[in-house]
């Protein structure tokens, strides 16, 4: 829980780095956590609480259940460094962000499934403006659009996004169906829609590709679901702190 920590005088958290500006939810673990402490002081921990509220939002969104085990301790630091260094970014191919999940014990079928996810949601422009703007054309020249991006899709994010610094707009990472937990940004990818470099890099590699094309076809959700619930439950085991590892904090923001 690192990432709900607030950065402080000469030290920039988590949640400030490059990756994770697009974040919101913030006040709503802080006040589930809030109502925990009042009922069973110093007993939950704000990486069990946003655990639990990952499920229970994919849930709510009419996605999968999974069993959520507990126990995990709060860690006390918070890198915006680090966090830029480790997190996979939005843009992304397959062989750097397949490096990136198996330093964390998770494999390309994870990396594939848990791409998933982007069926909920929205994204500030910057985070795939670029591929708008600032492309390279065949014949060397700058400010192409992406070609793996369906020229039609391009067409309407350029209405919403007027450039590569809008930080005021938002997109749909699946339009159409962005609060409900579905297949269907399978489809968009299949299409060459996927919203990142990230997505669109899906199709360029065999074992993504194939995994994409199959959930695209919308006869194997009852798959997906069950694939998505035990990648979340591998992910959920990465880098759990326990007992003397960390500490239950009060506030999720602050380190006790």
């Amino acid at each position: 829980a690192s990432v709900l920590l607030e950065s402080t005088d000469g030290k920039v958290a988590e949640k400030d780095a490059k990756p994770n500006k697009s974040l919101r939810g913030f006040g709503s673990v802080e006040r589930v956590k809030a109502k925990l402490e009042a009922a069973c002081p110093g007993i939950i921990s704000c990486a069990d609480v946003l655990t639990l509220m990952s499920r229970d939002a994919v849930v709510m969104a009419k996605g999968p259940f999974w069993p959520v085990a507990l126990g995990r301790r709060d860690g006390r630091m918070s890198s915006a460094t680090e966090a830029s260094n480790e997190l996979p970014p939005a843009s992304g191919d397959v062989p750097l962000l397949a490096k990136i999940f198996a330093s964390k014990g998770l494999d390309l079928k994870d990396l594939v499934v848990l791409s998933g996810a982007h069926t909920l949601g929205t994204a500030h422009c910057p985070s795939f403006a670029d591929r708008l703007y600032n492309t390279t054309g065949e014949n060397g020249a700058y400010g192409h659009v992406d070609q793996s991006l369906d020229s039609e899709y391009a067409d309407k994010l350029r209405l919403k996004c007027k450039s590569v610094d809008d930080r005021t707009m938002l997109s749909e990472m699946d339009p159409g169906s962005f609060k409900t937990f579905d297949t269907s940004y399978y489809r968009h990818v299949a299409k060459r829609r996927g919203l990142f470099r990230s997505d669109a890099a899906l199709l360029f590699d065999n074992t993504t590709r194939d995994y994409v094309q199959r959930i695209a076809t919308g006869k194997f959700d009852g798959e997906f679901f069950k694939d998505f619930s035990a990648s979340m439950i591998k992910m959920g085991d990465v880098g759990v702190l326990t007992r003397a590892e960390g500490e239950i904090r009060k506030k999720c923001y602050a380190p006790n």
